[in-house]
């Protein structure tokens, strides 16, 4: 959530920015709501320090003291009623965008940053479905529409290429983490999918659990609660894990093959930071994606969401984007968001340097996700329709050519 006394103290640079994510009255709300629990609050501390008496009571005293409890028990149910309010009002204020970020919605509204390497010329080229083996009809049949299954040549690709990830991350500090995939909701409210992504969340309500729809979610909540030490940061971490999304308001929208489904795997990296270091820490982040996919020699651009498209978490996300042969077009594969002390605050996690306590930051981005394996596919395509596979594969089990 946002720092609600820094929100106090400057609310017109508030609204401007979070106007710019349409956001402008649910902060306004919010601070009728936290003014309406400010008053009530010293109201309570007059009539708890009215209770305080030294020695023991009068009879005039005793009845104003009953006088008292009964004014203050019906002021308390007031000031939880507004805190519960407030604390509901917050949860569904955004992160304020970074000025960097530009406005709009669309694709159209993305600010493209760099490309890396030419798209392939292809006279005729394959999808995905095509080059690879995937068997989506038995699948349909097992867990119903927007499931595959990966099988052969395929799958031993897409297992290259998370070990290839992990391998170049840990190798640069990040500490590997197999999180669980079964969160409860404290963990989804923390990182601010709740209750904005609700709809796309799988829940297990027997057990009062939810399936991650990405590793950000249980990395974030690793800490959650804690405070840590000033040296220990940053803390760099690489998951991987499967992810799960119910992709609500998705009808009609990339139905064909493996490109948008329930579940998917991906390698993701997570960091906590200073204040003063998240920036630069986002850079990092979005430079360890980009080495991954120019050492595979894969074609893809960099962009800026815009305010409209982005997380209700983030401050500012960069989208990777690969080139998919078949469609013609660079299509988004991974995200990295800086969210900054958004996340955080909800999780309570803090760190102590020099006797005072704050907020850390919070990053995430994707280094390896099923979608590239995809475009991998479509962009290492031969004539005779098998793929000709990265040589940086090939050492984690991939075949040298990769058959359907």
């Amino acid at each position: 959530m946002i720092d609600l006394r820094a929100a106090r103290n400057d609310p017109d640079r508030f609204r401007a920015a979070l106007a710019r994510k349409g956001a402008a009255d649910a902060f306004d709300a919010l601070l009728a709501a936290d003014q309406r629990w400010r008053e009530i609050v010293p109201r309570v501390d007059e009539l708890r320090a009215r209770q305080k008496l030294d020695g023991p009571p009068t009879p005039e005293q005793i009845e104003d003291l009953k006088r008292v409890k009964a004014e203050l028990q019906e002021l308390e149910r007031e000031l939880a009623a507004a805190e519960a309010e407030r604390d509901e009002l917050a949860l569904r204020v955004p992160n304020p965008p970074h000025e960097t970020v530009p406005d709009g919605a669309t694709e159209e509204d993305v600010q493209e940053v760099s490309r890396s390497g030419e798209p392939p010329e292809i006279a005729d080229p394959k999808d995905h479905l095509e080059l690879g083996r995937f068997d989506m009809e038995r699948a349909a049949r097992t867990s119903g529409a927007r499931f595959g299954y990966w099988i052969g040549d395929t799958a031993l690709v897409a297992l290259a290429m998370y070990r290839f990830a992990l391998d170049r991350l840990v190798a640069k500090g990040f500490v590997p983490v197999l999180p669980p995939v079964l969160v409860r909701d404290e963990a989804l409210f923390g990182t601010g999918w709740f209750p904005t992504e609700e709809a796309n969340v799988y829940e297990v309500p027997g057990d009062e659990l939810y399936l991650a729809g990405t590793a950000e979610i249980p990395l974030a909540a690793l800490h959650k609660d804690e405070i840590l030490s000033a040296d220990e940061l940053p803390l760099r971490y690489v998951g991987f894990s499967p992810c799960f999304r119910r992709e609500a308001g998705a009808a009609g929208k990339d139905t064909r093959g493996m490109f948008r489904v329930h579940q998917f795997n991906k390698v993701e990296m997570f960091a906590f930071t200073r204040p003063e270091e998240s920036w630069d820490e986002h850079e990092r982040l979005r430079a360890n994606t980009e080495e991954l996919l120019q050492e595979l020699g894969m074609p893809y651009r960099v962009v800026v969401l815009p305010t409209g498209d982005m997380s209700s978490a983030s401050a500012k996300t960069y989208d990777v984007e690969c080139w998919f042969a078949a469609q013609g077009r660079y299509r988004e594969t991974a995200s990295i968001s800086n969210t900054t002390d958004y996340q955080a605050r909800r999780l309570q996690s803090r760190f102590r340097s020099d006797k005072t306590v704050e907020t850390v930051h919070t990053l995430n981005g994707t280094a390896i996700v099923d979608r590239m394996a995809l475009a991998l596919l479509e962009a290492f395509q031969q004539p005779d329709g098998t793929v000709a596979v990265p040589e940086a594969l090939q050492r984690y089990g991939a075949p040298a050519v990769a058959r359907a």
